[in-house]
């Protein structure tokens, strides 16, 4: 018999957050969030708890843990929207369909409670979060902005009545066999037709100082459409600047400046640190921050996080000069390849996008639905 317990005490936490890490503990693909920001969650005062409301539930067989779940209603999606949607996160499970169905029940039984109809996922509190479920590439290596998931859990989702709402596919990017001087040469062209600029940044400090607030605008405007995201407040912005002081490398980031220094197209990367943080299970050992700061400083690997375009330029060809300046930075820092993470699929201009680079698409992950009717 499954027993379902919503997470209340500090040992149900702690269970909560260490089911995915003991399932996994032999998976070399795996890669872990870092410990103290999970924790996070269970904090009344946490960033996203000033738009949302969640609740957590620890799954148990005969006194050992089996899996686990989470709700969100995220009221500023809904807003948005005008839907009555339910996310489900952090969904973990050992493989069995009375384990899952048992704690999809929950969820789906607070949804109706808070005269919800739709239950989504796997969605975070925001698009900043680890979302999607991989459905392909189970033997490739997590990015350590997504998380990995074993091959059963598509089966026991839609098991319990969950169809496909949309996909994304991820790509490793290679730079070309040859130099693109045709593209260098148009991009140039039109920076100089629309009196575009590349912005300096002395470093990370320096491009924090010239460029947060405008960044944070434009990407609000390039991703207004973007399925599952929800504008930036003021605590997501002080989570993301202090998370960049960290991680930021200013040979990294490309931004494109209009002739009133208005941010017009931005293109944000970060050194891959999916190996630095898996020995530690995400905590913060002596060993592991020497090889994050040895993954920072002499990076292999770039996961592409930020690309935003103004819409106003979206279709004035400006992304052929985010191209151009990613290829430079994988040339000068002799990067092997890049990760694109998350691509809607039908967002064509992202697609479109890495066609000039050499792209090999190796995951799938999707989000699921299902409507509540009276008697799910």
């Amino acid at each position: 018999m499954v027993t379902i317990c919503e997470v209340k005490t500090k040992k149900q936490q702690r269970e909560f957050l260490n089911f995915p890490l003991k399932l996994y503990r032999d998976n070399p693909c795996f890669v872990p969030p870092l410990y103290g920001d999970e924790k996070k969650i269970f904090r009344k005062d946490y960033v996203y708890y000033d738009t949302c409301e969640a609740v957590y539930y620890n799954a148990y067989r005969d006194g050992k843990m089996v899996g686990r779940i989470s709700g969100i209603l995220q009221k500023a999606s809904n807003e948005k929207t005008g839907e009555k949607r339910v996310r489900f996160t952090r969904f973990d499970s050992v493989d069995d369909e009375e384990v899952a169905k048992a704690l999809f029940d929950a969820v789906e039984d607070w949804a109706k409670s808070k005269g919800m109809d739709t239950v989504c996922g796997p969605l975070g509190f925001s698009d900043l979060e680890r979302e999607g479920l991989l459905i392909e590439g189970f033997d490739q290596l997590s990015t350590f902005e997504e998380q990995y998931n074993a091959d059963y859990y598509q089966k026991l989702i839609e098991a319990c009545g969950y169809g496909k709402e949309v996909d994304w596919t991820e790509s490793k990017i290679y730079l070309p066999e040859e130099r693109d001087e045709k593209m260098e040469q148009t991009a140039a062209f039109l920076m100089k037709r629309y009196k575009l600029h590349f912005g300096p940044a002395k470093n990370t400090r320096d491009f924090l100082r010239r460029y947060a607030a405008g960044f944070f605008d434009l990407l609000d405007r390039s991703y207004v459409d973007i399925y599952g995201t929800v504008p930036f407040t003021d605590g997501m912005k002080r989570m993301m600047i202090d998370n960049f002081k960290l991680i930021i490398d200013v040979r990294n980031v490309a931004v494109i400046l209009d002739e009133n220094d208005n941010i017009v197209c931005l293109g944000l990367c970060f050194p891959s640190i999916a190996k630095a943080v898996q020995k530690s299970n995400g905590h913060l050992t002596p060993l592991c921050i020497l090889r994050l700061l040895h993954a920072l400083h002499h990076p292999k690997v770039l996961d592409f996080g930020l690309i935003g375009v103004d819409p106003e330029y979206a279709n004035r060809g400006i992304s052929s000069a985010i191209s151009v300046a990613l290829m430079k930075m994988m040339r000068d820092e002799k990067i092997e390849y890049a990760e694109t993470n998350l691509n809607l699929e039908n967002n064509f201009a992202i697609q479109n996008q890495w066609k000039r680079f050499r792209a090999v698409q190796h995951k799938r992950r999707r989000s699921f639905i299902k409507k509540l009717g009276e008697n799910a």
